[in-house]
């Protein structure tokens, strides 16, 4: 009997979908770096309505 054409245990499915983890991991991992650097930047490092200016000066305060 096939199921969405997967016949028997155990079914290779992670295998053909490591490219689109990895992508998926990298990316995640680049957008969360340039965020931390956008918030991080001079330009809204001191704007109020970043969530996180206290953090940045009391880090900049060490």
């Amino acid at each position: 009997m096939a199921f969405f054409g997967l016949r028997k245990f155990p079914t290779p499915v992670a295998r053909p979908l490591w490219p689109f983890v990895a992508a998926s991991c990298i990316t995640y991992y680049l957008v969360s770096k340039l965020q931390d650097i956008g918030v991080r930047s001079e330009a809204f490092r001191n704007d109020p309505r970043n969530p996180y200016a206290a953090q940045i000066a009391k880090e900049a305060h060490h």
